[in-house]
């Protein structure tokens, strides 16, 4: 009889499916504000959620990937690299989900979304400072505007600390050059100890080097192009975000504070990897 209930009880701790996946406390994290509540804003906050757990995944995958460039293991990075591209294409294919709502649907709960906003993501923020941005007050936001990297954050929080963090540490990019020079390649050495809280500038010099790495090393070459594959896929996913945005609101106020449409479309067409752009017309 004993045996019988040990053997239950072991049962009953026995992981599951909804155990693992914590399903149960999952799906009491969708919790509508509106009135009735309206009947849209359940897939706007799924969305939403589902494009933060994203984030937190390219974030993981980015510090494995800068582990792996900086530790000269080339099909690693190769694979973390294709992989982050496939989230970013899954990002953007998310935004054909949002557009099935209309103005007016979205219209009849905007109003309940307070203050609350997009860009107040800090994992996104996060993402953006290690690939590079270092902007403390926002590239184009003036200070005290809210709209910077950290300072729309509260100060002090685990949001905001996580956020001032990645922009005291090497970006991608410092990785990549790091990797580079593992490898041979003639990286100046004014950049290979940079100080990486200021945002890198496109340098002629580096973009001489990477000229040669795309006609001698074909395996860092490939690495080169799959940087360039992350960033487009970054660039496509901003102009959606901003036509969806467009299509939505128009050119109204952000429910943030930002000026919406006209803050995002700043965002468009800045590389994150400059110098793997300018080499294109050199060829």
């Amino acid at each position: 009889m004993s045996g019988n209930q040990d053997g239950g009880a072991a049962h009953d701790k026995a992981l599951t499916y909804i155990s693992y996946l914590k399903i149960d406390e999952l799906l009491e994290l969708q919790q509508p504000e509106s009135d009735g509540p309206e009947h849209d804003e359940m897939l706007f906050i799924i969305i939403h959620q589902t494009y933060e757990l994203w984030f937190k995944q390219l974030l993981h995958e980015a510090g494995a990937l800068q582990a792996s460039l900086e530790a000269g293991d080339t099909h690693r990075s190769l694979a973390l690299l294709g992989r982050m591209r496939t989230i970013m294409k899954t990002c953007v294919a998310q935004i054909d989900i949002l557009e099935t709502m209309t103005p007016l649907q979205f219209n009849s709960f905007r109003g309940f979304l307070q203050s609350s906003s997009g860009f107040q993501s800090a994992q996104f923020r996060e993402f953006e400072a290690v690939l590079g941005r270092r902007d403390a007050a926002g590239a184009d936001a003036p200070s005290h505007s809210g709209m910077g990297m950290a300072e729309h954050l509260i100060y002090g929080s685990p949001a905001r600390s996580r956020v001032e963090a990645a922009m005291a540490r090497p970006a991608i990019w410092d990785s990549t050059l790091r990797y580079l020079a593992t490898r041979g390649h003639d990286v100046p050495n004014d950049l290979l100890y940079r100080d990486v809280k200021v945002g890198y500038h496109s340098d002629e010099r580096v973009q001489a080097m990477l000229l040669d790495v795309h006609r001698k090393d074909a395996d860092a070459a490939a690495v080169c192009e799959r940087l360039v594959d992350l960033d487009e896929g970054l660039q496509e996913w901003r102009y959606r975000h901003v036509k969806m945005v467009e299509r939505t609101i128009g050119h109204k106020m952000g429910s943030g504070g930002s000026s919406g449409v006209d803050y995002l479309a700043q965002t468009l067409f800045r590389p994150v990897f400059a110098d793997l752009w300018a080499i294109r017309s050199k060829f």
